[in-house]
């Protein structure tokens, strides 16, 4: 998009709320980069630079814009249409993998050395993985000091900096001033350490009333639970709660946590369950040209594909899913929770249980557990695959690889590959054509017309009826 010089200046003219996050405007004049709604006067077409990433206009001594605040804008899903390394690679930074395992460490987890995939992300955004892990930094540590009482040292080390030094000065190069400067107004008590309440952008429209409800009817006891327009689960050693505010253009996230040092990562598994990065305004355009979706998309503008906070979780449960009713999946799964989920160290109403990793699944008992043998056996080969590492199930993942390896599991059919890669890789034009409801209302060469956003036709479809849907 950002090489669309013509459009993205028709965009800043417009100020077109519809491509924030796909380009940033940096301008020389000013030193500054904005999103291409920014309410500031336009600038001369000469004086401007489109970047694809906020990390390539930082890295070319461009500052945020604060009036517009281009750090806070939703991603784009542009990154996740795509299976290429470069769009892995961003995926994989947002997961905060640089933070926990360096550039080395995401290298090895592409199957690349680090120099292929610095040319790379050079090549593609204009900086390499560094650079933007700097910047996702710096967006976290934005984020924690405008919406927490955290001490600046508190959250320097938790956004990810190694020293206050390097906090001091990727703040100032990021935003243009010293860190204490970006907390103009106190926070509100009890939103601190262990309850930090922040806010999460989205683009309108966005459908909250049917991505709660598809939650709410799959919520599994012990692991999260939904109330009229808030969602909550547990997530590691935390729990967070999820309260979607559409007309303000955003969900309020709180986290209550102990350890706020992966506050980023958090935010990320949150973002992607309630598909906040979507673009709704480019899939309703697509989908809603066709006669079978219009009357779906004018009903549920803004549909969204609920995500996943853990790959494996939702390969789990799309495997207890398998040809029985919502409930006895939600039943196997409160089941296998109970058996082999960890506890949290203190019980916040019915949250009581993190869902169970692949290690503890793999070396587990699953008999009592009311499935079937083959079921089982499932189970079991999906576990043991995760936790050795031959099977990745993570939205850097190789899609066509992740799809093949789970196709070669007994038990695991194309349903179950197609539902695994729309929730939890993300991919947004996967679609289960085998699905009894899917294919009751559509035949498959009819879906080649709403790539690359089949994804939200299988939720539009799924939605509008009246069938038990997986």
């Amino acid at each position: 998009m950002h090489r669309d010089v013509d459009s993205c200046y028709k965009a800043v003219q417009g100020r077109d709320k519809r491509f924030d996050g796909h380009f940033v405007t940096a301008v020389r004049t000013t030193g500054i980069y904005c999103r291409p709604s920014c309410p500031a006067q336009t600038p001369k077409r000469e004086n401007v630079t489109f970047f694809p990433h906020a990390a390539a206009a930082a890295a070319a001594g461009y500052r945020a814009c604060k009036r517009c605040r281009p750090d806070a804008a939703p991603g784009s899903k542009d990154w996740d249409v795509r299976a290429d390394l470069a769009a892995r690679a961003l995926r994989g930074i947002e997961s905060g993998i640089v933070d926990e395992e360096g550039v080395p460490g995401l290298a090895r987890r592409l199957a690349v050395s680090e120099r292929h995939l610095h040319r790379i992300l050079v090549a593609e955004i204009g900086v390499g993985p560094l650079a933007l892990a700097r910047t996702r930094r710096a967006q976290t540590a934005r984020m924690l000091i405008e919406h927490t009482e955290l001490s600046l040292s508190t959250i320097a080390f938790s956004a990810g900096f190694a020293s206050i030094r390097q906090f001091n000065d990727v703040m100032r190069a990021e935003f243009g001033c010293p860190p204490g400067e970006l907390r103009r107004a106190p926070v509100a008590r009890g939103e601190s350490v262990g309850a930090l309440t922040l806010r999460l952008q989205h683009r309108s429209p966005y459908a909250a009333e049917p991505l709660l409800q598809w939650l709410a009817a799959r919520a599994i006891t012990g692991i999260e639970e939904v109330e009229p327009g808030v969602y909550r689960r547990v997530i590691g050693t935390g729990v967070v709660e999820l309260r979607p505010v559409p007309e303000a253009g955003h969900v309020l996230a709180r986290l209550d946590v102990d350890d706020v040092s992966n506050v980023a990562g958090l935010v990320a598994r949150c973002r992607r369950l309630f598909d906040l990065d979507a673009d709704p305004v480019a899939v309703d355009e697509i989908l809603g040209a066709d006669p079978l979706l219009a009357a779906a998309v004018q009903r549920t503008p803004g549909i969204r594909v609920p995500g996943a906070v853990d790959g494996f979780e939702l390969a789990v449960r799309a495997v207890l899913g398998q040809q029985v009713s919502i409930r006895a999946a939600r039943t196997f799964g409160a089941r296998l929770v109970e058996r082999c989920g960890k506890p949290v160290d203190a019980a916040r109403g019915t949250l009581t249980h993190a869902f169970p990793t692949a290690d503890a699944v793999a070396g587990v008992d699953l008999g009592g557990l009311g499935l079937t043998t083959a079921r089982t056996d499932t189970l079991r080969a999906l576990a043991t695959d995760v936790a050795a590492g031959r099977l990745t199930l993570d939205a850097f993942a190789d899609r066509a690889e992740t799809r093949a390896r789970l196709a070669a599991i007994p038990g695991i059919g194309p349903w179950t590959v197609e539902y695994v890669a729309m929730r939890a890789l993300g991919d947004p034009d996967a679609f289960p054509a085998t699905d009894l409801v899917l294919r009751r209302l559509v035949r498959e060469p009819a879906t080649e017309a709403w790539r690359p956003w089949r994804a939200y036709a299988a939720m539009h479809l799924w939605t509008s009826t009246t069938e038990e849907t997986p």
